[in-house]
């Protein structure tokens, strides 16, 4: 197989050296809502060639690997004592897989469970591609599943706005549940 970026022979589909050399995440903070962390691990930019497959069967490979290089390691430094689930915003199956499931799995160390199809949008609005106005517009109507644990960690691949964490972190409080942050892979304002 050859790598899918540098087209090296590679055993994955991104070979060693363009993950140490591409993909390496930056650690960074913005806050939405006043008061609620955002944390990201890339500037769009830096990675948006593999952002976009996201609609496409090969979106399943990129979304696995970005995950193991940001996510996964940062879910291991992350300590807790109550229970803690992670939830993909709107994880519908797509193309064969939903890539905020792929985020939220790579979440799962102990103290922090993985909950799909727990945070769905009702209204049916796609916000990729749309600009501020749309999105204020169309808000989401998100409808939160139960699931047991009270703290929660919300997981989406693209900070662009933080109208869609913004909304999905008030159906969670409404709920009774605690958003304490959120992931996302890349942070468009970055």
């Amino acid at each position: 197989m050859r790598c899918l970026l540098c087209e090296r022979r590679s055993l994955s589909h991104v070979c060693r050296a363009c993950r140490r050399e591409r993909l390496q995440p930056s650690f960074f903070t913005r806050k939405i809502a006043g008061k609620l962390p955002v944390h990201s691990f890339y500037a769009y930019d830096d990675i948006e060639p593999l952002l976009l497959t996201k609609h496409t069967d090969l979106g399943y490979y990129f979304y696995r690997i970005l995950a193991n290089e940001s996510f996964r390691p940062f879910a291991r430094t992350f300590e807790t004592e109550a229970p803690v689930a992670a939830v993909g915003i709107d994880d519908h199956v797509k193309h064969g897989y939903s890539h905020t499931a792929i985020l939220a799995r790579a979440m799962k160390v102990p103290g922090v469970t993985p909950r799909y199809g727990k945070l769905r949008d009702a209204s049916g609005v796609h916000y990729s591609g749309k600009d501020f106005q749309y999105r204020l517009t169309h808000p989401r109507e998100f409808r939160p599943k139960p699931f047991p644990e009270e703290k929660v960690i919300l997981v989406d691949d693209i900070l662009t706005t933080g109208l869609t964490l913004t909304q999905a972190a008030e159906a969670l409080k409404d709920a009774g549940k605690e958003v304490l942050f959120c992931l996302t892979l890349a942070d468009a304002d970055r």
